[in-house]
């Protein structure tokens, strides 16, 4: 049996960790993970407000302490005077990792004009990948999975498709998905027999 993949779920919001309204983000990202996920793997969830010292502290937490091989976010990357999560993202940061905020815009460009509004950001800390995703379920889905045609089939892939090989770059366990969902892309050295 392999090693358990440890996945950060942080929801960023300031009313839904106060309780004015119900989380969607984590529900959502615990999901699409399960759907996604062949391997093992397990959440450590956190619900907090949008405060820069509050997600720089947790990042901080999640990777250094719990082990985190991947922190997923979601809310807090827009233009708002309160949205600081990729300022967070990137003072925690020991590499940037440009592709996935890009690819993430251009894959929320199908669907809304205002993607290009939103700021996210992938960073490497340690041994793990943090990435700011979007704040809507809808959009958490998009950007992971990809865009689809009417027909069901794969029109744009979603980042996710090159998250395992990320962590395997960076020493972490060997994640398989369901290809029904996202089809993982590994160089064919890096692909392990079943």
């Amino acid at each position: 049996m392999s090693e358990p993949l440890i996945v950060g779920l942080v929801s960023i919001s300031d009313r839904a960790s106060t309780g004015v309204y119900e989380d969607k983000g984590i529900p959502a990202l615990q999901d699409w993970l399960t759907s996604a996920l062949t391997s093992p793997w397990r959440p450590e969830t956190r619900l907090i407000a949008d405060d820069r010292p509050t997600i720089e502290k947790t990042l901080i937490e999640l990777v250094d302490t719990v082990g985190c091989h991947l922190v997923l976010t979601t809310g807090g990357t827009g233009p708002a005077l309160r949205d600081v999560t990729p300022e967070a993202t990137l003072a925690v940061a020991d590499k940037e990792m440009p592709g996935f905020g890009e690819e993430m815009r251009r894959i929320s460009l199908n669907f809304v004009p205002t993607a290009i509004l939103s700021r996210q950001v992938a960073v490497i800390r340690q041994q793990a990948l943090i990435i700011n995703l979007p704040g809507q379920p809808k959009s958490i889905k998009e950007t992971l999975e990809g865009v689809r045609a009417a027909d069901g089939t794969v029109s744009h892939v979603g980042i996710f498709a090159a998250v395992p090989y990320c962590i395997d770059l960076i020493g972490g366990p060997y994640v398989e998905t369901n290809e029904a969902v996202i089809k993982v892309f590994r160089p064919k050295s890096a692909i392990r027999p079943q």
